[in-house]
């Protein structure tokens, strides 16, 4: 009796074996569907298809050199890159000899913002933003949600690493003066500025950098546009502080440049 259930089953799937797969990619879509679901209704789905980045995994492509070297960075962009480096932004290496990516990495609460950056390197990437949990804060024991991106690893940005990267460790360039912009200040004030409206200043969290390289980002600073920075101890490193005073000055230059979602750093 066993023996002729089986030979039905056989038969059966053999019969009709596309409509089985059909059946099995049409389940596969609603599981996947129940699980978006689920989360729309517990609060935690993300707009801008971040959700989706996030659940559908991206098989990755490898470039050939012919195509690696075919990418070039406009000197806006490079503008912007220096910066970013300035602030959050990482440029890594796999290996001594590898070519760079960077990696671009905000808090939820940035969302908005890692889109803006996402749209404008994204030619140089092959997927979208996604999140990840870092970590249980050692001091609080809060698990934070980030959202990261990263280039692919390019010679067009062996440069710039170059010039930021000594041993592996961020440094401050000599020459940062002849790097630096207004597009510069309005990205590296988009990730480590802040502003407070007690006293109606905006201060660079710059306590990562050495005392000679907060120096020397001040001289460039006030050399550029007069803004009369100085620096304040923070813990065993310094801050940078542009004054009440120069704030108009601040303002006038970076209205029209930095993204909409971040000029409350300016007071605006």
């Amino acid at each position: 009796m066993i023996y002729f259930y089986t030979l039905l089953l056989f038969i059966f799937i053999k019969e009709y074996q596309a409509i089985i797969k059909f059946l099995a990619v049409v389940l596969s879509f609603l599981l996947f569907f129940v699980v978006v679901i689920s989360i729309i209704g517990s609060g935690t789905f993300i707009t801008s298809g971040l959700l989706i980045c996030s659940l559908v995994p991206v098989k990755p492509r490898k470039l050939t050199k012919l195509e690696r070297e075919s990418f070039s960075v406009s000197e806006v962009l490079q503008q912007i890159i220096v910066g970013l480096l300035l602030g959050d932004l990482n440029a890594q290496k796999q290996t001594p000899n590898s070519n760079v990516r960077l990696r671009f990495e905000q808090g939820f609460v940035h969302k908005d913002y890692i889109f803006y950056l996402y749209e404008k390197f994204s030619h140089y990437c092959l997927a979208g933003p996604k999140i990840a949990n870092r970590l249980p804060d050692k001091r609080t024991g809060e698990i934070y949600t980030r959202i990261t991106f990263h280039t692919f690893a390019l010679p067009c940005f062996n440069k710039i690493y170059n010039l930021f990267y000594l041993d592996g460790k961020k440094i401050i360039p000599s020459n940062i003066n002849e790097l630096f912009s207004v597009y510069s200040l309005a990205h590296w004030l988009c990730d480590d500025g802040t502003f407070c409206k007690s006293t109606n200043r905006v201060r660079l969290c710059t306590e990562s950098f050495t005392l000679v390289e907060v120096n020397l980002l001040i001289q460039t600073l006030n050399a550029r546009w007069d803004l009369k920075c100085k620096k304040v101890a923070r813990g065993g490193g310094y801050r940078i502080v542009i004054p009440r005073k120069s704030l108009p000055i601040l303002q006038s230059l970076l209205k029209d440049i930095m993204p909409s979602m971040m000029l409350y750093k300016i007071g605006l």
